[in-house]
């Protein structure tokens, strides 16, 4: 199969109309006896990488109409993806039909013996898609109801665009749903702007490929993220836009006055960093070495440290690198800012000057794990330093 790169697949994909033509339409059951069952799951088809609906029309046993959608890596071991839509054809309890997938126009024929045990059924046959034939033998499926279906169906991508406050969502992380045909050149917008985009949002999944829409995660520094909010809402092909979970935790989260750390209508922010390094220092008895603003993110990343007390004559360093961010409490103006501060991540190093030990540290032991999460107290000790507040998850509250 071709490949085609993958922030131009919007472009290779149908045009929205062509995709809601192709898409599974969804009805109630009608009063002549004819009922929609769905199937979501063949197993083994393109060695069980591949995302199945077969959406059967029956009036009592015998099917009268079906779908055959199926969504799979476009190129073996790759993330992007194809997928084809099949009206098939019912002789007894043969399904056949042909085809063309919706990318890489790759012509598509299904012959399948469907065989029906009870509440169990059996499906044979092949798939080819272009030179590739898959053979099918899946046994022991389950079909659904369209209630069950539908249910099964919902997907929330947590894009919330106008949020009281950011207890639910994360000030630096922002969502934008945007319909395939424009992802491309959405994507080419955001070419020299001070944000960072997820690549993990860039795959365009099969959710994605169905509903013709795909969800773009970006990081911004809480400051510009209104702005980016209005300057992406009016971009041609996107359909919603706002904030979304990223990497505030509530409970390592406290609220300040904004009033102390703010030069005019800006956050001081390097009198802030010096504050939280002067705690932290305190907290985990060891030594400011570093802190760094990221000017995409906003977010703040703090290196301490401390002589290593892991073999004591080898004068080796303990190093505790924390993230922080910064931002208000709420979208617009406030007179609070929340502050996030990470757990920290630890790590040995030789910093001795001369020759030196190559360290390697095993984040997976058991003991790794349990040091990252001793801060002593470092968040109660903020709270303290900074009169600040903690929220309450069990009374929703501010205390």
């Amino acid at each position: 199969m071709r490949a085609l790169p993958l922030l131009l697949l919007g472009l290779a994909v149908a045009s929205a109309p062509a995709l809601a033509q192709m898409k599974l339409q969804s009805k109630a059951a009608p009063s002549n006896g004819l009922e929609t069952r769905y199937f979501t799951a063949i197993d083994g088809l393109m060695d069980g990488n591949a995302d199945v609906v077969l959406k059967e029309t029956r009036q009592g046993k015998a099917v009268t109409a079906a779908v055959l959608d199926v969504c799979y890596p476009a190129d073996k071991g790759s993330d992007r993806k194809d997928r084809f839509v099949a009206n098939l054809a019912v002789s007894g309890q043969t399904l056949s039909g042909t085809t063309q997938s919706v990318a890489d126009k790759q012509p598509v024929s299904i012959k399948l013996n469907r065989k029906q045990t009870g509440d169990s059924f059996e499906f044979r046959g092949q798939i080819t898609i272009g030179q590739t034939v898959t053979e099918v033998a899946s046994t022991d499926n389950s079909d659904l109801s369209e209630k069950e279906f539908q249910d099964n169906q919902a997907t929330e991508d947590g894009i919330t665009p106008q949020p009281k406050d950011f207890t639910d969502v994360s000030p630096e992380s922002i969502g934008v749903r945007v319909k395939l045909d424009a992802a491309a050149d959405f994507l080419k917008s955001l070419k020299g702007e001070a944000v960072e985009i997820g690549t993990s949002s860039l795959a365009v999944t099969c959710d994605a490929l169905r509903s013709g829409e795909q969800t773009i995660n970006l990081t911004i520094d809480p400051e510009h993220a209104s702005a980016l909010l209005a300057k992406v809402k009016s971009a041609p092909g996107v359909t919603a836009a706002g904030w979304t979970s990223g990497v505030v935790e509530m409970d390592r989260t406290i609220r300040i006055a904004a009033a102390d750390w703010r030069d005019g209508d800006k956050i001081n922010k390097d009198r802030l960093a010096t504050a939280i390094a002067g705690v932290l220092a305190k907290t985990l008895a060891a030594k400011p070495a570093s802190a760094t603003w990221n000017a995409n993110t906003g977010k703040l990343k703090l290196v301490l440290k401390r002589p290593s007390a892991i073999y004591p004559v080898l004068g080796l360093t303990q190093n505790y690198e924390i993230t922080a961010l910064v931002s208000p409490d709420k979208p617009g103006s406030s007179d609070r800012l929340m502050l996030w501060v990470s757990s920290p991540t630890v790590s040995t190093s030789d910093d001795s000057t001369g020759a030196k030990l190559n360290l390697s540290d095993d984040s997976s032991s058991d003991e790794e794990a349990s040091e990252t999460k001793d801060d002593n107290g470092a968040i109660d000790a903020l709270i303290k330093e900074f009169k600040g507040q903690r929220w309450d998850a069990d009374k929703s509250v501010w205390r």
